[in-house]
This record gives C-alpha cells, sequence and structure tokens, in this order.
C-alpha cells in the first residue's frame, strides 16, 4: 500500500509536467482530464495513507513536491496564456508565498528544526490548496469547452457557462491568494517560536 500511496504522488509529479506541453500544444480536455485525475489522486493517497496507516517520511515529501508543482506549473502556463493583470498578480504572489515558507524550512533545517505541514484536515494550508486547484480546474474547463466552440455551434446556454466558469475562475483565484497569505502568516508566527529556540 506504502508504493501504491507513493505512486500516486510520482502521478501528481508527472502530470505536473505533462500539463507544460498538452496547454502549449492546445490540447485543453487533455489537460483538463489529467488535471482533474491529479487532483483527486491527492485526496485519494491522504485518504489511503490516513485509512491503512502507511504515512512515511518519503510518502510526505512526494507528496508535498507533487501538490506544488502541479499548481505552480499549471499557474505558470494559465498566467501566460490569459496575460490579464488580475490572473498574474495573484499567481506571482503565490509562488512568492511558495518559495517564502520553502526558505523558512530550509532555514530551520540547518538547525535540525522541523516546520512541518499541519496534519489538521481543515488547516489554512489545506484549504488553500484546494481553492487553487478549484479555481485551476474552472481555467481549464473553459478553455476546454471555448477550444470547441464555433459560430455554427455556440448556444446562449454554452455562453452563460463560459461566463459563469470566467467569474468562478476569477473569484476563487483572488479567494486563493487571500488563503495563500493567511496560511503564510501562521507558518510565519510558527517560524517565530522556533526560532526562539535557536537563542
Amino acid at each position: 500500500m506504502k508504493f501504491f500511496v507513493n505512486m500516486l504522488s510520482i502521478f501528481r509529479i508527472c502530470v505536473a509536467f505533462a500539463i507544460i506541453p498538452t496547454l502549449m500544444m492546445q490540447w485543453y480536455w487533455t489537460s483538463l482530464i489529467l488535471f482533474v485525475l491529479a487532483a483527486f489522486s491527492d485526496w485519494a493517497d491522504g485518504f489511503f495513507a490516513r485509512k491503512f496507516d502507511c504515512c512515511t517520511k518519503l510518502g510526505g515529501v512526494l507528496d508535498h513536491i507533487g501538490d506544488k508543482l502541479l499548481v505552480v506549473n499549471t499557474f505558470i502556463m494559465l498566467a501566460l496564456m490569459m496575460r490579464f493583470w488580475f490572473i498574474i498578480v495573484p499567481v506571482i504572489l503565490m509562488i512568492s508565498r511558495e518559495l517564502y515558507i520553502s526558505g523558512l524550512r530550509e532555514f530551520l533545517g540547518t538547525q535540525k528544526i522541523a516546520m512541518p505541514v499541519p496534519k489538521n484536515r481543515f488547516s489554512m494550508g489545506k484549504i488553500k490548496t484546494t481553492l487553487q486547484m478549484v479555481t485551476i480546474t474552472a481555467f481549464l474547463a473553459l478553455f476546454a469547452i471555448s477550444s470547441i466552440v464555433t459560430p455554427d455551434t455556440i448556444s446562449a446556454n454554452m455562453l452563460i457557462t463560459m461566463n459563469i466558469l470566467s467569474q468562478f475562475g476569477i473569484i476563487f483565484i483572488w479567494a486563493s491568494l487571500v488563503a495563500s497569505l493567511w496560511s503564510a502568516t501562521q507558518y510565519t508566527w510558527t517560524f517565530a517560536e522556533k526560532l526562539k529556540k535557536i537563542r
């Protein structure tokens, strides 16, 4: 079971890199399906790891890497494709947040002090990741539907659906940013507490 759980995380890492060429080639339906499967695997590996008590340090690292690569790679591609400030700005800030937290962890690592991801199922970090994945799914669905629209097939319902996905994605990307910054604040307080031990 440990092997299966780790393979789910490795699958996410592979998808994180496969997303890049599929979006470049405008295979939007492929990108959407791959991302949804990868997002589901994030829930699945956590579920099976807890259910069968097969959590490992390697599994935790692979899970963390898979989540970050999947979200960051896809957000960068979407920002390059959409080129709107209200997409680019939150993407840059969220990626900066990831680098900032990694820097804090790296420093504490040199002092042999761990700053693990909170195990609380509803921690702000997990809420942030969920919001990010919902945001990306909405935008990828928008691109996928747009790719099959032609002047002959377009309809009022299709236009309404595309508009809803667009607005939904914009709202949730900013909600993701708020959760991301909130989570970063929590990590900063944790870092400050752990820093006292070094002194």
